[in-house]
């Protein structure tokens, strides 16, 4: 569910960026402004939430430019509680919005981010795995030559049965021929359609019998073996495999939260948009599927 998922998305954002350092017994003062004061537990969090491009200074850095900020914030605390903003309902309200976000990035911390386990995600993995469908791949070689005519002799001498690699090294005008015209393995996608066609037709050990055109020119084609496409290893996607377990716990606490505790919105217009909307999402196609074939490579 498309909204589920966005959600997920934004929480597992909110909850890293948010993040409580692992505070110390002593939680010592590192700087003062005026009367106010501020502690090595304050500083961890302006390190943890600056600015992207700061982030990536070296960390003697980023502890400057992280207090540097804290500093800035305090003197104009300060000047905001002498006064008075902090009595303010809006400030009331907006802190009310934030600490119920905060309460929101901790639950989630604590029942989604740190209760998901590495069991979970490679169970997950499996079950993700042995749903995908089965992809062919071939190992091929190639020989590209310009004119018809030699494609057409250079398959008159492997009828006659001339090593394949050293005509490509000898013919072939691709940049591969001193490989024997090597394309190794690729699967659906990865070459230009005329070439494809051929290559996945063929048997193993089979080579075309007759020239093959192209943009790039005539080819002559042998598949050196097939086999189904490894499926990538845990350790290449378990970030991603850890998003779908995290998402998956996300959602059932929510839903959970909604059987328990009614939700009534009560501007009749806000509440069509919102389940409009929720409709919508739901049935919206699944935005985790495989990315994209590559573009169509010169065979």
């Amino acid at each position: 569910m498309l909204r589920h998922k966005l959600l997920v998305t934004a929480a597992i954002a909110a909850a890293i960026s948010f993040q409580a350092p692992a505070f110390a017994q002593e939680d010592k003062v590192v700087a003062k402004v005026g009367a106010l004061e501020i502690t090595q537990s304050e500083l961890d969090l302006a390190v943890q939430n600056l600015d992207p491009q700061l982030a990536q200074l070296p960390d003697e850095q980023k502890k400057v430019a992280a207090l540097s900020g804290a500093i800035d914030v305090k003197l104009l605390a300060s000047g905001a509680l002498a006064e008075g903003i902090d009595k303010t309902e809006d400030f009331k309200k907006r802190m009310s919005y934030i600490g119920d976000r905060e309460l929101h990035n901790a639950y989630f911390r604590k029942h989604v981010v740190e209760a998901t386990t590495d069991a979970e995600v490679k169970a997950r993995y499996d079950k993700e795995i042995a749903a995908l469908p089965k992809q062919e791949e071939v190992k091929a070689a190639h020989i590209l030559v310009k004119t018809e005519d030699e494609a057409k002799a250079i398959i008159a001498k492997l009828d006659k049965g001339e090593d394949f690699a050293k005509l490509a090294k000898e013919n072939s005008q691709d940049s591969n021929k001193d490989d024997g015209g090597d394309l190794g393995w690729f699967g659906p996608g990865r070459m230009v359609p005329e070439f494809e066609e051929v290559a996945f037709g063929l048997e193993k050990g089979a080579y075309t019998k007759t020239p093959v055109k192209t943009q790039f020119g005539f080819h002559v084609i042998k598949v050196e073996d097939k086999r189904d496409a490894p499926p990538p290893a845990l350790e290449q996607v378990q970030d991603q495999v850890k998003q779908l377990v995290m998402r998956d716990k996300y959602v059932a606490i929510l839903e959970k939260a909604k059987a328990e505790q009614k939700v009534d919105i009560t501007d009749e217009a806000l509440k069509k948009g919102y389940e409009d909307v929720g409709k919508m999402q739901d049935g919206a196609a699944d935005p985790t599927a495989a990315p994209d074939a590559a573009p169509a490579a010169k065979p």
